[in-house]
């Protein structure tokens, strides 16, 4: 009897020897929790960005296809200069979130002649021509232990010109 009276652990009334264990527990881990959290956000901001892109060009290129040299259905803009009206119209569909300053969004856009049929196109914006319409998007991650500088996400989009 005596043997086992000195292994035994004496606990008080109303103690837990593990008391304080979830605490430590918690600290060690949120950290890393934490960081996946807030990474996932960031990927989220990254994958948001690139659809804006690749939506603008395809909407770029839509709205100036039906405002060609022959266009009369919208008066207040038609005909439209493609370097000048496009970029406005991009930034003017921007949802929350993106930055449409100059240094951050680059819309680039132009009357082409088309592909395949090059004698389709007599002048350039007519029926039969295309406009090609570029988007760059400078974006920048926010949070510090992700990678730093902008990585350009780009997209394209051209389409014949029908009016």
């Amino acid at each position: 009897m005596s043997e086992r009276r000195k292994i035994r652990v004496t606990i008080r009334a109303g103690t837990n020897p593990f008391r304080g264990s979830a605490l430590t527990e918690f600290a060690l881990i949120l950290p890393f929790l934490l960081t996946g959290i807030f990474g996932v956000i960031e990927f989220g901001r990254a994958l948001y960005t690139y659809h804006f892109v690749s939506d603008a060009a395809r909407e770029g290129s839509r709205w100036a296809s039906v405002r060609g040299n022959r266009c009369t259905a919208y008066p207040e803009f038609c005909p439209i200069t493609p370097d000048v009206d496009v970029p406005k119209y991009v930034k003017s569909i921007a949802p929350p979130g993106i930055d449409t300053s100059s240094r951050k969004l680059l819309v680039v856009s132009f009357w082409v002649k088309p592909p395949g049929n090059r004698n389709a196109c007599r002048k350039l914006g007519d029926p039969g021509c295309a406009v090609r319409v570029q988007v760059t998007y400078n974006f920048s991650f926010v949070l510090p232990f992700l990678p730093k500088g902008t990585f350009p996400m780009k997209s394209s989009s051209e389409l014949i010109v029908s009016q």
